[in-house]
């Protein structure tokens, strides 16, 4: 297998689980160059990770010959990023969202129109929880799935899993939303555990998004992310089961019902000399996840990324859409009528898009 090598625009903390992800997995994975703008925090930058620094992207593919470039800068920043890179014929993997508002999101499409190469870095489905879920899915055990409820990440990354499990691509939408605040002992943050006790406010956003025979529901609390007392939830409910959180019922004739645990199965756990790492997932002894970085020592976050620069790599070799741009204008999209939604108390409906006729093909 031949190193994938590309090159990173940025040098903050979503950039660095790229650079982890390349120490973990030399052999896999290669950082030809890093831009950052600011010659202070490149120098240091390059110093920790070992990594050449541009200023300029225009710097980076004069100096590199990466495969790929990863743009992992602010969303307003980002359309003139992608627009160098198209000019330069130099495939990109966008971090999320590709753009913040709705022309700048026309922008970008227009990019890929004219052919450009562009594809997005939304993580979620990959991370092994949800990709063994999403196996479930696929595999029919739950029927057809008409709902799902989604309380696991914010906006845009949110709004992708439940596109994913309720198998919608760009179906018009209604959607209602609300928001609601309480307050929240403060957990830890990028940073790390909290220096003393505080009281903060959670903001709490649930919307729901009908599409006609399918229903979605968004719940997300920000604070889920970090929190200790907030966790992850997911229900997905098909005619024949559903899944809630880490179990799964569903029905192996209609006199014939099963209930199973999804099984996180990792080496190093209770006196295990294997190593330390995931090894997948399985359902009532059916393997329904294999980390395929086994066995480095990756976080789920991290696993998920990986296989986003993975399918990147295959992309650029003319293989599938990882997460296409088309799929990652629509989630960004959906965010922002729910925003405006929510903001307003209206219930709003979704409209076509210029990527919508792509959606539908893809």
């Amino acid at each position: 297998m031949e190193i994938v090598q590309f090159g990173l625009i940025g040098g903050g903390w979503r950039a660095e689980f790229y650079l982890r992800i390349a120490r973990a997995l030399p052999e896999r994975f290669r950082v030809v160059g890093a831009v950052l703008r600011d010659a202070a925090k490149a120098a240091a930058f390059g110093a920790r990770w070992g990594v050449p620094t541009f200023p300029t992207p225009e710097a980076l593919l004069d100096a590199t010959a990466p495969e790929f470039v990863v743009t992992s800068v602010p969303r307003d920043a980002n359309p003139a990023i992608l627009t160098v890179l198209a000019a330069r014929g130099v495939p990109a993997l966008s971090e999320t969202p590709p753009a913040n508002g709705l022309e700048d999101l026309c922008r970008v499409w227009a990019l890929a129109e004219a052919g450009a190469r562009i594809q997005v870095a939304e993580q979620y489905a990959y991370q092994p929880h949800h990709a063994a879920r999403l196996a479930c899915v696929a595999s029919g055990r739950l029927g057809s799935v008409s709902q799902v409820q989604v309380s696991v990440a914010h906006g845009y990354h949110g709004l992708s899993l439940l596109r994913r499990f309720l198998g919608v691509r760009g179906e018009a939408a209604r959607i209602t939303a609300r928001r609601f605040s309480a307050p929240l002992v403060g957990g830890p943050g990028r940073g790390g555990p909290p220096a003393e006790e505080r009281l903060t406010t959670s903001q709490q956003t649930i919307a729901w998004l009908d599409f006609g025979d399918r229903l979605g529901v968004y719940d997300f609390d920000g604070a889920q992310y970090f929190s200790w007392v907030r966790g992850q939830r997911l229900l997905v409910r098909g005619d024949r089961g559903e899944v809630i959180d880490e179990r799964a019922r569903y029905l192996l004739s209609y006199r014939e019902p099963m209930e199973a645990s999804f099984e996180r199965l990792v080496a190093g756990a209770n006196g295990n000399l294997e190593g330390l790492y995931l090894k997948g997932i399985a359902l009532a002894g059916e393997w329904l996840y294999r980390n395929p970085f086994a066995p480095a020592r990756l976080t789920d976050e991290e696993i998920a990324v990986a296989a986003v620069l993975d399918g990147m790599a295959r992309y650029v070799a003319g293989g599938p859409d990882v997460y296409s741009l088309a799929e990652a204008c629509q989630d960004r999209y959906l965010d922002l009528v729910l925003t405006q939604a929510a903001e307003s108390g209206e219930t709003l409906e979704t409209e076509p898009q210029p990527w919508s006729e792509a959606l539908a093909e893809g």
